[in-house]
């Protein structure tokens, strides 16, 4: 017996894994409480980052991300995961996206060392490849991150890698979450006959008898437009409702408002994908990677017509059909405004607030237990044309500073690895609803829940998301740039500015940081000035004025058949 207990002893001081950490993982796999691995792969996974993490124990990494449900998941839950396994500390910071996008422009621009690992938008894509102030991932794992790079990765398992890649196909960043911009409604509203039948005597009366439509998906925004008036005048079960939702507050979420490809959802970008070519979704013309101009003087599109009809659809939208209070508001809280129950629709919804109790819960669920509400297509504007991009995706992407060296660097590629585990990804979506793996949509759990997200998971799992993208590599520096968007934006929707003075401004602002963006790899060199009429009646963005269109809406059923097919 005494020898036996001496070989025990021996083998736990010589395993590679001991028993005190097998129960650590052991624990963790129960608390996760599924994943798209099996329980030994699982732990075979997370043998590796124990194996991996322990040489770096008590190290401590800075870590920083903006406001969403999934960061705060990452810092209250699985940096102490982290912690157990490897013996790494996890110093979360989680402050605002504006902050964000500050610090880690600093940090990039001035070497000051704020943290060593970000969650940063891919919207930055652009400014990474020119600036080429953080790591390159690709060369990064093919070389002396080789040894800390998890073999399980499985990198063709990301929903939206190339997000996060620059022209050349250099991986920069590493997605961590994602969500989208989805049109959101009342599904039961919209399927009520007398509902149905009281919009259709309101389109004939607006029309003329015969020339009214169905309640429906809205295609485009004249629909949606009418589908907004008809609510706002219309009381549901004798309570005053609205027919649109927005937030319109002063503040850097303000800008996002319009950058997450509002213009390009108007149609003020030319086709192609993922952002347009050569004119994408802030107006920004680029030819063979080189941004040429912003204004339409220069070959842009900021300033152009399909531009002020962007923003000025936003502003008679947010005042007319809208709740009071919206104007106030930002992206933080007005995307979960609706589900009080008095707003048939909202065009504009940050899909990560589906997973929030206020749209799970009391008047939001149905006598099944299930949502009244559903996702559809974004409708588009009178300017948008087939083979454009049809929305956005927000891909916020693990991000390493060039200053994070040696074992530093190391440490935090671990984390944002283990961020990102199959182990994780399943326990995280639940958290969060901003998956990043195919292989989380295809859980069992996911298959078996999906109906709670009211399409949200067709969405993600058809060809539909390569049509909804992020800011792309040509917004040469998304930092400088971003700032002149959401304050002349506040001016025009407070009666200020027109909404053609704010566009110009922003305009001629982007312009004139470009023009001062000198020695970055593939710097802008702007176009020479020519008249507006000149670009105009050039063929493609900037587009001449338009008239409305005909309004089209399509039945739920049909909508959904264009998610059916796998990317």
């Amino acid at each position: 017996m005494k020898q036996l207990s001496v070989c025990l002893t021996l083998l736990m001081l010589f395993s590679p894994l001991s028993l005190s950490n097998d129960k650590a993982i052991e624990n963790i796999i129960k608390e996760l409480d599924g994943s798209a691995l099996s329980h030994a792969e699982m732990k075979k996974e997370l043998i590796w980052f124990s194996e991996k993490g322990t040489r770096f124990k008590n190290k401590t990494i800075t870590v920083v991300s903006e406001d969403i449900p999934t960061h705060r998941w990452e810092r209250d839950v699985l940096a102490k995961h982290f912690k157990a396994l490897t013996g790494i500390n996890i110093n979360y910071d989680i402050i605002g996206e504006g902050s964000v996008v500050e610090s880690i422009f600093k940090q990039m621009s001035h070497g000051v060392h704020l943290y060593d690992i970000y969650v940063n938008d891919a919207d930055h894509i652009g400014t990474h490849s020119r600036v080429q102030g953080v790591v390159n991932l690709t060369e990064y794992m093919k070389t002396e991150g080789r040894k800390y790079t998890n073999p399980d990765l499985d990198l063709n398992d990301f929903l939206n890698l190339k997000f996060a890649q620059d022209y050349d196909g250099n991986q920069l960043q590493l997605p961590d979450q994602q969500f989208a911009n989805l049109y959101w409604f009342r599904y039961d509203w919209f399927t009520r006959p007398d509902i149905k039948k009281k919009f259709r005597a309101f389109t004939n009366k607006k029309y003329g008898k015969g020339n009214g439509y169905e309640l429906g998906v809205p295609v485009n925004w004249a629909a949606y437009e009418d589908i907004a008036e008809f609510f706002s005048n219309t009381k549901i079960d004798g309570k005053q409702v609205y027919g649109h939702m927005d937030f319109g507050k002063k503040s850097p979420s303000l800008g996002w408002r319009f950058t997450d490809a509002w213009l390009s959802i108007a149609g003020a970008g030319d086709t192609g994908l993922p952002n347009g070519t050569p004119v994408g979704e802030w107006g920004i013309r680029t030819v063979n990677r080189i941004p040429r101009g912003s204004s339409v003087e220069r070959g842009g599109a900021t300033n152009g017509p399909a531009a002020v009809y962007a923003l000025q659809t936003y502003i008679d939208w947010l005042n007319k059909y809208s709740p009071p209070e919206a104007r106030e508001g930002t992206f933080l809280d007005n995307n979960i405004v609706a589900a009080q129950g008095n707003v048939a629709q909202q065009i504009f919804l940050y899909t990560l607030w589906l997973s929030e109790p206020e749209f799970n819960s009391g008047k939001m669920l149905d006598s099944n237990n299930k949502p009244v509400w559903r996702v559809a297509p974004t409708p588009h504007g009178r300017y948008w044309e087939k083979g454009m991009k049809v929305g956005y995706q927000d891909a916020g992407s693990w991000t390493i500073p060039k200053d994070t060296k040696g074992g530093k660097r190391a440490a935090a590629w671990l984390w944002a690895q283990f961020c990102v585990s199959k182990s994780v990804a399943l326990a995280k979506f639940k958290a969060g609803g901003t998956p990043v793996r195919k292989s989380t949509l295809q859980t069992k759990w996911v298959q078996k829940n999906k109906q709670k997200y009211g399409g949200l998971i067709e969405f993600f799992q058809s060809d539909a998301i390569h049509k909804w993208t992020d800011t792309g590599l040509n917004v040469p520096h998304y930092p400088l740039m971003f700032r002149a968007w959401w304050p002349n934006l506040d001016q025009a929707i407070d009666g200020r500015i027109t909404a053609q003075q704010a566009m110009d401004n922003i305009a001629h602002s982007q312009d004139a940081i470009m023009g001062k963006l000198q020695g970055l790899k593939y710097s802008p060199k702007l176009n020479k000035k020519s008249s507006r009429s000149y670009w105009l009646n050039q063929p493609g963005a900037p587009k001449p004025e338009r008239k409305r269109d005909a309004p089209m809406t399509m039945e739920y059923k049909d909508v959904m058949k264009r998610w059916t097919k796998t990317h």
